[in-house]
């Protein structure tokens, strides 16, 4: 029995790069998607070049590589370069160009913001092709790791402990430098102490800069990143990406990154989709990280229905009645305790503060009391307060945070498609594509970066949905990913037909 036999490599081989790449390819996608888009008008270079000078690649060429790159997992410039070297659909797909790292990494960084835009009109055309429907989405977070290590990171009691060990180490070195008795010694410990005090002035100016800023955290290789909890409190440097996803398809509507945390972003990233999608009203699902009044306000305010998982409350109860137990009348603004006593307020609005955020983090509340109290049986198993008695607190958006938390438990299950919605979608970006972590710095050119990722990943969703040939075919058809107004759309695709129609009749 004989192996398989191969060619010979010295053998001539004719063979034409269309032939090699299979009918449902999907770099014939990305070739489809990227002829549709009217580069110039999203402010590309070199889509139209004059006669003299060095030629330049036109800028499909590149958008094509990043696209296949982002969608297979390979995104260095380097990796990039190698595959239009050596990778057969990548050829195809180019044409043959051959472009070098340098300039693969320079396209990356100077359209950044085109990427976002691109992306932004991709999901409209989704939304005029039926794709994406508008009225559920999902929305949620997921962080990655950024050009930064946390030993680059601070905050102000970080500083604070490296100044108190500088200053235990500069004591400890004149102590020795007192009961030093060789020159030699004396000249060496000196030379430590400079070098201790050197470093202190490095950490206050430090910081100096930390506070004229304003924020509670800088990061000195990427100024933009900031320390996050990426799973199981382990905390790295890095950004929090917010996207939301519609629920028809699970395709990807919008993404923004900002806060360390997601307590603040819901009402932000819901209007931003619905402003997008034009949509008058939708229902947002979110888990309960995003459970804050002032958001859940904000989005009822602009016709959005929140369903967002409620929290347990933040008070301890420490054994004693939970508030959830007291009743809230709304009609006449009182709560009815365990005993049956009813607790009022005197109409006046408190404000608190949460955890130093500023004007942030102010809400204002009314308190609840009564005078029952003090001679009450259950008093024991009510409060610990002897003077006061019990005390509730009621929030400025109590009503908004109670009717978001009645919709969750009354429509369990239309909940529990958030989970549907969104978390396969990042485990597919971090496990199948490796994007656990940034490439580059800033956050524009992180913005950049993930625009490129979520344009391959609702282009992979949209050939599973439709199948390759017929979005090949749409995507030709199409003339909605430029920034023209509707009008010249509408009377170019007029002119189209018009064309068309004469090519039949002659």
């Amino acid at each position: 029995m004989h192996h398989i036999k191969g060619e010979h490599r010295n053998q001539l081989c004719m063979f034409s790069l269309e032939s090699s790449v299979a009918p449902d390819s999907f770099v014939r996608v990305i070739d489809a998607f990227v002829d549709t888009i009217d580069l110039k008008s999203f402010g590309f270079k070199h889509v139209d070049c004059g006669e003299e000078g060095r030629p330049p690649f036109h800028p499909s060429v590149l958008l094509k590589l990043y696209l296949y790159g982002y969608k297979n997992g390979i995104r260095t410039s380097r990796k990039l370069e190698r595959e239009a070297r050596l990778n057969i659909e990548t050829m195809w797909l180019l044409s043959g160009n051959t472009p070098k790292y340098h300039t693969i990494a320079d396209f990356r960084k100077d359209y950044k913001k085109s990427f976002r835009e691109i992306f932004r009109r991709f999901v409209y055309l989704l939304k005029e092709w039926d794709l994406i429907e508008g009225k559920v989405i999902g929305v949620d977070s997921f962080k990655v790791r950024a050009q930064n290590s946390l030993k680059n990171n601070y905050n102000e009691k970080k500083i604070a402990r490296h100044l108190a060990f500088i200053d235990e180490k500069i004591t400890e070195y004149e102590q020795a430098l007192d009961g030093g008795d060789k020159e030699e010694d004396k000249a060496n410990i000196e030379s430590k102490i400079n070098h201790q005090k050197a470093k202190r002035k490095v950490y206050e100016q430090l910081n100096q800069t930390l506070v004229q800023s304003g924020e509670e955290q800088i990061s000195l290789t990427d100024p933009d990143s900031r320390a996050v909890v990426l799973h199981r409190n382990i905390v790295n440097v890095g950004y929090n990406i917010q996207a939301s996803v519609d629920a028809k398809n699970k395709l990807l509507v919008t993404y923004e990154t900002g806060r360390v945390n997601d307590t603040h972003a819901l009402g932000e990233v819901a209007i931003d989709s619905k402003d997008l999608l034009k949509v008058e009203k939708m229902d947002v699902l979110a888990d309960k990280g995003y459970h804050t009044g002032e958001e859940i306000k904000i989005c009822m305010d602009n016709q959005i229905t929140t369903y967002v998982s409620p929290k347990a409350p933040s008070t301890k109860d420490l054994g004693l009645y939970p508030i959830t137990i007291f009743v809230y009348n709304k009609e006449d603004n009182t709560y009815t305790c365990p005993a049956g006593s009813v607790m009022r307020t005197n109409g006046r609005w408190h404000k608190h503060s949460v955890n130093g955020r500023g004007e942030e983090g102010k809400y204002h509340f009314q308190r609840y009391t009564t005078k029952e109290c003090k001679g009450c049986q259950q008093k024991n198993q009510c409060t610990k307060g002897e003077k006061n008695g019990r005390v509730i607190d009621r929030s400025e958006f109590a009503n908004y945070i109670e009717g978001n938390n009645q919709r969750v438990n009354e429509n369990p299950d239309y909940y529990r498609q958030r989970q549907q919605i969104t978390e396969h979608i990042f485990g597919t970006l971090k496990r199948q594509r490796g994007f656990t972590h940034t490439w580059v710095k800033g956050k524009d050119n992180v913005m950049g970066e993930i625009g490129l990722m979520f344009i391959g990943y609702n282009l992979g969703r949209c050939a599973i949905i439709k199948g390759i040939p017929e979005l090949i075919k749409m995507l030709r058809n199409s003339i909605l990913l430029n920034l023209k107004g509707k009008k010249e759309a509408f009377l170019e695709k007029i002119c189209i037909s018009i064309f068309q129609y004469k090519k039949i009749a002659a």
